[in-house]
């Protein structure tokens, strides 16, 4: 079992950043692959970015290619989500995962314009 806690969400103005972080316990959960999934009022469930198992694969939506960054460290047992460039289409709640398996309870993220 694994349990995932993310934090660092909040309100920015459209251009800003945030940094969100998924801190996991549990089973030894540097041996998941990890990402972020995000989902907007009224909208289904989407893709954001993944990070394998020792940090070098990575993957990203088209939508946040260039702005985001996903990275992990194993020791800490923590994966992040550095945001940049924001938009308001980027307003939504952020969920970490672990293998597609395991899910934390989401951050708010909130962009102005």
């Amino acid at each position: 079992q694994v349990q995932l806690v993310e934090s660092g969400g909040g309100l920015v103005q459209a251009g800003g950043s945030l940094r969100l972080s998924c801190a996991a316990s549990g089973r030894t959960a540097s041996t998941y692959a990890m990402g972020w999934f995000r989902q907007a009022p009224g909208k289904e469930r989407e893709f954001v970015a993944a990070i394998m198992l020792g940090g070098g694969n990575v993957n990203y939506a088209d939508s946040v290619k260039g702005r985001f960054t996903i990275s992990r460290n194993n020791a800490k047992n923590t994966v992040y989500l550095q945001m940049n460039s924001l938009k308001p289409e980027d307003t939504a709640v952020y969920y970490c995962e672990a293998d597609h398996t395991y899910w934390g309870q989401g951050t708010q993220v909130t962009v102005s314009s």
